[in-house]
C-alpha cells in the first residue's frame, strides 16, 4: 500500500502543469504522477501545430479568439469558460516560457505566429513541427526540480477506489460519492498496488485508439474517462469526436497515422483531389481553413462519392526554404514513403483525432465525485463545445492545471486518507490461455467504431454499433474476471467503454452540431444542448 497527498494520473500538460503549480503552493505535501509509459510518452508529445494564444494585441484581441473558440464550437460551448481559458491562458503560455519552452522567432526577434483553421488571426506559437513534445520536454525538466514531486513510469491506472470497495451500494444518484486513489498494476513486476491519497487528479488524456484510423498514440484509450464511468461519475458530450482533416494517408499501414499539422495548411497549402482539383470551395468560403469539422466532412464526402482512398495536400507552391524550417520532420515524414512535398501532392485522409467530451468539470476542475479532479482531453470542461478550435487544447490543460492546483492548495486539508481499503483481490483467476481473443476484439471494435459511428452517421449504424458493442462487453468482461489483469486487457475493456459512450451520446443527439452529424436528423435545433452519461 503506497499513500501520498496528490495522486496524478497522467504526465502530460495538464499533470505536469498541475503538479508544479501546487508544488509552487505547498511544499509541505507529497505528489505523485503516474504514468502507464515513460515520462515523454502521451498526446502532448505529439502536438505538432502549437499552442493558441493572443500575442500581437496590435490586430489581435481576447475578443477574437474567444468569438473564434464559439463559432467552432456551434452553440455548444461554455462562454465563461472560453473567456477564463483566452484570457488566464496568455500568462500561462508567458510562464511556461520562464520555464524554458521555447518557441520559433523570426530574425528580429518577434515570435512566429501560425495561422490554423478556425482562427481569424495569426496567434499560434509553435515550436518547428513537434511543439507539443518542446512543452513536455520543459515541464518534466520543471516538474523534476521539486523535491515533493515523485514522477512513477509505468504504472497502469485500473480502478478509481470509492465507498464501493468499503462494501456500500453506489450508483450515479449516490450523493456524495468520494474518490480515495486508485489499484494500478506495476509493469515493471506485474503486482497491482493499492495507492492512496486524500485528493486525485485524473489527467489521462484522450482516446483515439477506438478507431482504424487515428493521430494518437497508442495509450490514448480512455482509461481516466472509462475509470471514472465505472466509479458512476457524470459525463457529458461524448459523441463529439475530432476528426482531423489531414493525416498522412500510408498505404502499408501504420499506428498512429502520421499527422500533417493544419499549420501546413494555415502556410498556404491546398486541399485537393488526386488530379489537383481544388474542392473547398463547394463547402465552405474560408476554403482550406475551416474549422476541422467542416473540412473533415469535405474530405470524407469527395473519398466517398468519387471512390477513392484520399485527397491530396499541395505544397509545391510554398517557399522551400520556410517549408523545410518549419515543418522538418513533415517533410522527412513524406520524404521516407517516396513523396517529394515539393513536387508530389500529399496524400491525406481524415483521422480520430481529439475527444471534445469527457468528464464533466466545473470551472475549477471539480467533477461529481467527491476528491478528483480533472483536467485536459479527458474532461468536457465546456470550452470546446461541438467541436475544438485548433490549438486550444494545450491551452485548456495549462489554465485547468493552474485553476486545480490553485483551489485545491486550500482545500485539500478538508480531505484525509481512507487507509481501509483492501487490497487487490486476484482469486479465481489465472493467466490468459488465448491472448488472440484480446487482439482480435480490439480490431472489431475499431472496425464498429469507423464503420459505423465515423465523420458521417446514420440511425441504424448506430443501432448496429450498439447491438455489437453489447456482444464484445459482455465477452470481455466475462475474459477479465476469469484471467489476471494485464495492460492489454484493461485497455481493451476501456476502448469498449468508450465506444459505448460515445455511441450512447450518439444515439441521445438528435440533431447534427458540430463533430456530430447524423444523416436522419440534419437540422440543428436550439433546444438540444448537452448529453449526458
Amino acid at each position: 500500500m503506497y499513500k501520498t497527498d496528490v495522486l496524478v494520473i497522467g504526465a502530460g500538460v495538464a499533470g505536469l502543469s498541475f503538479a508544479i503549480k501546487f508544488a509552487e503552493q505547498r511544499s509541505d505535501l507529497k505528489i505523485t504522477l503516474l504514468t502507464k509509459s515513460h515520462k515523454q510518452a502521451g498526446n502532448t508529445a505529439w502536438a505538432q501545430g502549437g499552442v493558441a494564444t493572443v500575442w500581437d494585441f496590435d490586430t489581435d484581441s481576447f475578443n477574437k479568439h474567444v468569438d473564434d473558440t464559439l463559432i467552432a464550437g456551434d452553440g455548444l460551448c461554455d462562454e465563461d469558460i472560453v473567456n477564463i481559458v483566452v484570457k488566464e491562458g496568455h500568462d500561462r503560455v508567458k510562464e511556461i516560457i520562464s520555464w524554458g519552452t521555447r518557441f520559433d522567432k523570426e530574425e528580429g526577434g518577434d515570435y512566429n505566429l501560425g495561422m490554423e483553421g478556425g482562427h481569424s488571426e495569426h496567434r499560434i506559437l509553435h515550436y518547428k513541427d513537434v511543439t507539443g513534445k518542446e512543452i513536455q520536454r520543459s515541464l518534466v525538466e520543471k516538474a523534476m526540480t521539486f523535491p515533493n514531486i515523485e514522477l512513477k513510469e509505468h504504472y497502469f491506472a485500473i480502478d478509481l477506489l470509492t465507498q464501493h470497495h468499503l462494501g456500500r451500494n453506489i450508483t450515479r444518484l449516490s450523493p456524495n460519492t468520494e474518490c480515495y486513489g486508485v489499484y494500478a498494476l506495476n509493469k515493471e513486476n506485474n503486482e497491482i498496488e493499492t495507492i492512496l491519497a486524500k485528493t486525485t487528479i485524473m489527467a489521462t488524456g484522450g482516446a483515439g485508439q477506438i478507431y482504424r484510423n487515428t493521430t494518437n498514440p497508442t495509450i490514448a484509450t480512455g482509461d481516466g474517462i472509462a475509470m471514472f464511468y465505472r466509479a458512476k461519475g457524470l459525463l457529458s458530450n461524448m459523441e463529439f469526436v475530432q476528426f482531423h482533416p489531414t493525416a498522412l494517408f500510408n498505404p502499408a499501414g501504420e499506428n498512429p497515422d502520421f499527422l500533417i499539422s493544419e499549420a501546413v495548411r494555415g502556410f498556404g497549402a491546398i486541399l485537393k483531389t488526386p488530379k489537383g482539383e481544388s474542392f473547398m470551395e463547394n463547402y465552405d468560403p474560408r476554403l482550406s481553413l475551416a474549422p476541422r469539422d467542416i473540412v473533415a466532412r469535405a474530405i470524407d464526402n469527395e473519398i466517398k462519392t468519387r471512390g477513392l482512398e484520399f485527397m491530396s495536400l499541395d505544397c509545391r507552391h510554398l517557399d522551400q526554404t520556410e517549408f523545410l524550417e518549419h515543418f522538418p520532420n513533415i517533410y522527412e515524414k513524406c520524404k521516407s514513403l517516396g513523396i517529394d512535398v515539393f513536387k508530389d501532392l500529399i496524400p491525406v485522409l481524415p483521422a480520430c483525432h481529439y475527444l471534445c467530451g469527457g468528464i464533466h468539470i466545473d470551472q475549477h476542475g471539480r467533477t461529481s465525485v467527491k476528491g478528483l479532479y480533472a483536467a485536459g482531453e479527458c474532461t468536457s470542461s465546456g470550452l470546446h463545445g461541438a467541436n475544438r478550435l485548433a490549438s486550444n487544447s494545450l491551452l485548456e490543460g495549462l489554465v485547468f492545471g493552474e485553476r486545480i492546483a490553485k483551489v485545491l492548495a486550500a482545500e485539500i486539508d478538508n480531505f484525509s486518507l481512507e487507509e481501509n481499503i483492501p487490497d487487490w483481490d486476484a482469486e479465481g483467476t489465472d493467466v490468459p490461455k488465448e491472448l488472440v481473443l484480446i487482439t482480435q476484439s480490439w480490431k472489431e471494435l475499431k472496425e464498429i467504431m469507423s464503420n459505423y459511428v465515423g465523420i458521417v452517421r446514420t440511425n441504424t449504424r448506430l443501432k448496429r454499433a450498439m447491438d455489437r458493442l453489447n456482444l464484445l462487453y459482455n465477452e470481455t468482461e466475462l475474459l477479465y474476471k476469469n484471467t489476471n489483469v494485464s495492460t492489454q486487457l484493461c485497455e481493451l475493456r476501456n476502448v469498449i467503454t468508450i465506444g459505448y459512450l460515445v455511441t450512447s451520446s450518439a444515439i441521445m443527439r438528435r440533431e447534427s452540431r458540430g463533430l456530430h452529424y447524423n444523416t436522419d436528423y440534419p437540422e440543428k435545433y436550439d433546444y438540444l444542448e448537452t448529453t449526458w452519461l
